[in-house]
Parts: C-alpha cells; structure tokens; sequence
C-alpha cells in the first residue's frame, strides 16, 4: 500500500478503498499494542502487590483496563462482514396509535442521535414528516462513521412501549410501537447497478424550517425505481422522498445514494437466504420481529433476543444503548 506515492490519489475511489484498509489495519496493531502493555502492567501491579509494593485497588484497576481493552478487541472481531465497516441508513416509522406512538418513534429518533453523538458520528436528516399534534410519522437519516452499520444493524425491528401516557386523560397505561430500518449506507467505492431507465422523479414543495425558499420552490424530490426485486424475483418499486436542503440536484443526488443503500440491502438479503445456516435453538432475527420492551413505569429495558436488560430507562433514552449493541454482537455477530 503505497499511500505516500505521488501518484496515490490518481484514482480517488481505489485511494479511498485504500485508506479504509491502512485505518483497519492500524486499529488491530494499535489495540494489540495497547492489550500487551495492559496485561503486562497488570502483571507487573499484581507482582508488586505480592511484594507490599502495590495496593489491591491498583491491582484491579490495572486489571479492569486490560480487561476492558480486550473485550473491545473482540467486539470488533464480531464485525467482519463487509458491510459492517459502512455508514447506516435509519429509517424509523411509528406505528398504529396516533400521537402516543408518533411521541415515541421521535423518542427512538433522539436516542439513536444521542448515541451517534458519543461515537462521534456525523448524522444527517433525509427526510422527516410531523406527527398531527406531536412527535414524528416518520424520519429517514444518515449515519456517516467507521462501523456505523456493524453497531447499529442491532436495532432493526419493532421497538415496544410501555408507559402512562401523557396524552391520554385518564392516564392510563398504554403501549405503542414503532418500526426501526437499519441499512448500509453506500458509498462511491462499492458498485451497483441501477437501469436509469428506470427511474422517474416528482418534485414537491418542502414543508418545514429552512426559510421562504422552502416552501416557494420545489426542492423536494420523491424518486421511483422498478426493478426485479432479488430476493422476491418479483417486480417491484422503491420510493424514496428527500427533502435535505433547498437545492433540488443536490436532494437528488441523495435519493440516489439512499436508492444505491437499498438495493445493495437487498442483494446482501439475497446472499444471506442463500448461505445463512439457521442453527437450532436460535431465535430468528427478522425485520417485522419485535426486539426490545422499554417499560417505563416499571423502570426496565429488555432485549427480548439477548435477555440482556438494564433499570437506568432514562440513560437508554440518552443513547447509551452500547450494553445492548455489544449483547447482540456477542451472540449473533460474526456469522457467516
């Protein structure tokens, strides 16, 4: 890999594929590194603590450190497929219930965008329709960081509500749901093909903040695309609204990228039935299937894949949800 050749960025694409493969590299020498020197200051605080040198506090903590730099080593080993290092695409839908469940898809919304925060990942709005009174009918956004996709494809499905609503007069408990869609976000290194032939564009008046402009001119694009679905061998149609910015070709040229992210979801849906071995006793992992119960008033958060659960409901709705990511890929994670 010869990054430092005068000729090495010629060809940005194969560059870039590249660079992803050197920041690969680096992180496993890097975490390797940083386990052997943990383990062996542990080693050495454990040896002092023999001689009265050291105290037992120290001895933990060294210990803990070691501990912790190789569980995120292996964490990482869970991610091995070539999808996982790419950026996500969420789309969260809310379900029957009106405002109760529209409150609670743009609850889901904020705690996914907490937790993209702490990773420092960059998250971009790609369209986003209002609930009538409160909360949001539906929102569609990017994710943009290494291994965004590998962390967050653990939240595909139905995620459940349970709390005293605020919306019903009687207050009584209610429980709503809504829809959560995790997919690849494809970028320029990765090709697929699209029939241009096939495509067909509306334009529509943003609605929204952004200025007079917004609601002035048709910025807004809406695209469809028929194609012989891969999984199905069905004709079929993808929609795709985006209303990101006041500039018409640059809203297109998104809804081509998320179009891009689609299809490539579905070709690796396809490869996945065709070699994924179901093993016996495992519960299936299916978009429709509902995954995770927040029961507020009892004060738990449940993994009904992983049974892994937690009391702090308020610190999962501030986007700590790494307990629940890292359940997941222990135990499903790493599959072929």
């Amino acid at each position: 890999m010869r990054t430092q050749s005068p000729d090495f960025w010629n060809d940005a694409k194969a560059a870039e594929e590249q660079m992803k493969k050197v920041r690969s590299l680096k992180f496993w020498i890097n975490g390797y590194n940083e386990v052997l020197s943990a383990t062996e200051e542990a080693r050495l605080a454990f040896e002092f603590f023999k001689e009265e040198a050291a105290i037992e506090q120290e001895v933990d903590t060294a210990y803990a450190h070691a501990i912790a730099l190789i569980e995120e080593l292996e964490l990482r080993n869970m991610l091995r497929k070539e999808e996982d290092k790419m950026g996500a695409v969420i789309k969260i839908v809310a379900g029957a219930g009106g405002t109760e469940a529209q409150d609670w898809a743009e609850m889901l919304m904020r705690m996914y965008m907490r937790y993209c925060e702490k990773q420092g990942y960059k998250v971009e709005i790609s369209n986003i329709l209002d609930g009538d009174e409160a909360g949001i009918k539906s929102v569609t956004f990017q994710v943009q960081g290494d291994y965004a996709y590998g962390f967050l494809k653990s939240e595909n499905g139905v995620h459940r509500l349970v709390r005293v609503s605020p919306y019903n007069a009687q207050g009584k408990r209610m429980t709503s749901f809504s829809s959560v869609f995790v997919t690849p976000l494809v970028d320029d290194t990765i090709e697929i093909e699209i029939v241009q032939a096939n495509i067909s564009w509306d334009t529509f008046r943003s609605s929204g903040a952004g200025g007079q402009n917004v609601n002035k001119v048709e910025s807004g694009v809406r695209l469809h695309y028929t194609f012989r679905n891969p999984v199905t061998e069905q004709m079929d149609e993808i929609v795709i609204e985006n209303t990101e910015s006041r500039d018409q070709p640059k809203n297109k040229e998104n809804a081509l990228r998320l179009l891009r992210s689609q299809l490539y979801e579905l070709e690796l849906e396809k490869r996945n039935a065709e070699t994924a071995k179901i093993e016996a006793g495992k519960k299936k992992i299916e978009w429709g299937s509902q995954i995770r119960s927040y029961v507020f008033d009892d004060r738990r958060v449940k993994d009904h894949r992983t049974d892994y659960q937690t009391s702090n409901v308020q610190a999962v709705m501030d986007g700590n949800i790494d307990g629940f990511i890292k359940a997941y890929l222990m135990e499903f994670g790493g599959e072929e």
